[in-house]
Protein backbone atom coordinates (compact mmCIF):
# COMPACT_ATOMS: atom_id res chain seq x y z
CA UNK A 1 0.00 0.00 0.00
CA UNK A 2 1.13 3.54 -0.65
CA UNK A 3 1.08 6.35 1.88
CA UNK A 4 -1.76 8.85 1.39
CA UNK A 5 -1.14 12.48 2.26
CA UNK A 6 -3.17 15.62 1.62
CA UNK A 7 -2.14 18.73 -0.22
CA UNK A 8 -3.48 22.28 0.02
CA UNK A 9 -5.84 21.89 -2.93
CA UNK A 10 -7.51 18.61 -1.94
CA UNK A 11 -9.83 19.88 0.80
CA UNK A 12 -11.32 23.25 1.66
CA UNK A 13 -12.00 22.14 5.25
CA UNK A 14 -10.12 19.39 7.05
CA UNK A 15 -13.36 17.78 8.24
CA UNK A 16 -14.94 17.81 4.77
CA UNK A 17 -14.66 14.03 4.23
CA UNK A 18 -14.75 11.25 6.83
CA UNK A 19 -11.67 9.15 7.44
CA UNK A 20 -8.02 9.55 8.38
CA UNK A 21 -6.06 12.52 7.09
CA UNK A 22 -2.29 12.92 7.13
CA UNK A 23 -0.80 16.33 6.45
CA UNK A 24 2.97 16.37 6.27
CA UNK A 25 4.78 19.26 7.93
CA UNK A 26 5.16 22.21 5.59
CA UNK A 27 2.82 20.81 2.93
CA UNK A 28 -0.28 22.77 3.92
CA UNK A 29 -0.65 26.54 4.16
CA UNK A 30 -2.05 27.49 7.57
CA UNK A 31 -4.70 30.17 8.01
CA UNK A 32 -3.31 33.31 9.64
CA UNK A 33 -5.65 33.92 12.56
CA UNK A 34 -5.01 37.67 12.72
CA UNK A 35 -5.97 38.01 9.04
CA UNK A 36 -9.14 35.96 9.53
CA UNK A 37 -10.12 38.27 12.39
CA UNK A 38 -9.03 41.43 10.54
CA UNK A 39 -6.68 42.46 13.36
CA UNK A 40 -3.05 42.35 12.18
CA UNK A 41 -1.43 43.90 15.29
CA UNK A 42 -3.25 42.12 18.11
CA UNK A 43 -6.58 40.76 19.10
CA UNK A 44 -8.25 39.82 22.34
CA UNK A 45 -10.47 36.90 23.17
CA UNK A 46 -12.45 35.99 26.23
CA UNK A 47 -12.14 32.33 27.09
CA UNK A 48 -15.25 30.75 28.56
CA UNK A 49 -13.60 27.34 28.61
CA UNK A 50 -10.19 25.90 29.40
CA UNK A 51 -7.80 26.07 26.45
CA UNK A 52 -4.29 24.65 26.42
CA UNK A 53 -1.77 25.74 23.78
CA UNK A 54 1.54 23.98 23.19
CA UNK A 55 3.93 26.18 21.21
CA UNK A 56 5.47 24.19 18.34
CA UNK A 57 7.30 26.95 16.44
CA UNK A 58 8.49 30.49 17.16
CA UNK A 59 6.97 32.35 20.09
CA UNK A 60 3.54 33.46 21.25
CA UNK A 61 3.19 36.67 23.22
CA UNK A 62 0.01 37.24 25.23
CA UNK A 63 -1.10 39.71 27.87
CA UNK A 64 -3.89 39.78 30.40
CA UNK A 65 -6.16 42.76 31.04
CA UNK A 66 -3.84 43.94 33.82
CA UNK A 67 -1.00 44.22 31.27
CA UNK A 68 1.05 41.23 32.48
CA UNK A 69 3.03 39.86 29.53
CA UNK A 70 3.67 36.16 28.91
CA UNK A 71 6.16 34.97 26.28
CA UNK A 72 5.83 31.28 25.36
CA UNK A 73 8.47 29.61 23.19
CA UNK A 74 8.78 26.17 21.60
CA UNK A 75 7.76 23.49 24.08
CA UNK A 76 6.09 25.93 26.48
CA UNK A 77 2.44 25.46 27.44
CA UNK A 78 -0.10 28.27 27.85
CA UNK A 79 -3.27 27.55 29.83
CA UNK A 80 -6.22 29.92 29.58
CA UNK A 81 -8.87 29.38 32.22
CA UNK A 82 -12.57 30.27 31.92
CA UNK A 83 -13.59 33.93 32.26
CA UNK A 84 -10.14 35.10 31.20
CA UNK A 85 -9.55 37.80 28.58
CA UNK A 86 -6.36 37.15 26.64
CA UNK A 87 -4.70 39.73 24.38
CA UNK A 88 -2.64 38.12 21.61
CA UNK A 89 0.26 40.44 20.79
CA UNK A 90 1.32 41.27 17.24
CA UNK A 91 4.96 40.46 17.99
CA UNK A 92 4.00 36.77 18.06
CA UNK A 93 5.41 34.68 15.24
CA UNK A 94 4.64 31.26 16.64
CA UNK A 95 2.46 28.31 15.90
CA UNK A 96 0.78 26.12 18.46
CA UNK A 97 -1.34 23.06 18.86
CA UNK A 98 -4.31 23.77 21.07
CA UNK A 99 -6.95 21.79 22.87
CA UNK A 100 -10.35 22.96 24.07
CA UNK A 101 -13.73 21.46 24.78
CA UNK A 102 -16.00 23.38 22.39
CA UNK A 103 -17.31 22.98 18.85
CA UNK A 104 -14.73 23.84 16.17
CA UNK A 105 -14.99 27.20 14.41
CA UNK A 106 -15.17 26.36 10.67
CA UNK A 107 -12.97 29.33 9.69
CA UNK A 108 -10.05 27.84 11.69
CA UNK A 109 -10.12 24.46 9.94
Amino acid sequence: MSEKTLTQNELKFLDEKPGIKLIKAGSYILNELSELRGTPDFYSAEFNFIEIKVVTKGKMVVRDVEGNKYVAEVGDVLIFSPKTTVIFDGESDGEAVYFKNVAANPSYL
